[in-house]
């Protein structure tokens, strides 16, 4: 178990992650930018640092991470938590990212190498496909099909509705 964790993020996602820490007698690190100086999570943390740059400066959250002693980062949710020059570079500098390692991140951001993945483990998917639908046309006949609603980028459903 981690002795001082660094809390990667701000707000009511934060403060849950430093309770989780108390409730587990770790330590626990908040980095902040200007604005959040007397936010709850800074206040609620054990030791809290400023990010001048803002949250995803992620060389400033390392070099805050090692000053402190922090083994591990927990990046919260959205931010820095689907970025995986972020999750790479925090085991490049030594400290455990907590989340997924940034092979699964690149994996899971494209939707339908995350379907292939799924796929290939054994794991039941939803009825599609696991290749790109090049535009609306070519995929109209599988979504007949599978009988699944169709969901347009916004530069499709644009092209579509202007094409009319």
């Amino acid at each position: 178990m981690f002795s001082k964790i660094l809390i990667a993020n701000r707000g009511e996602i934060a403060v849950r992650v430093i309770r989780a820490c108390d409730e587990l007698g770790i330590a626990s690190v908040a980095v902040y930018a200007e604005l959040d100086r007397e936010a709850p999570h800074v206040a609620r943390a054990d030791e809290a640092y400023l990010l001048e740059k803002g949250y995803l400066d992620a060389a400033a959250i390392l070099e805050v991470a090692r000053a402190c002693g922090a083994e591990a980062v927990h990046p919260g949710y959205g931010f820095l938590a689907e970025n995986a020059a972020f999750a790479r570079a925090c085991d490049e500098a030594g400290v455990v990212f907590i989340g997924p390692p940034a092979s699964a991140i690149e994996a899971m951001g494209s939707k339908t190498r995350a379907r292939e993945l799924m796929q290939k483990a054994g794991v039941p998917i939803v009825p599609g496909t696991t290749e790109p639908v090049p535009d609306l046309e070519a995929g109209s006949p599988r979504r007949s099909a599978t009988r699944s609603p169709s969901r347009r980028p916004a530069a499709a459903a644009a092209r579509a509705f202007a094409s009319r």
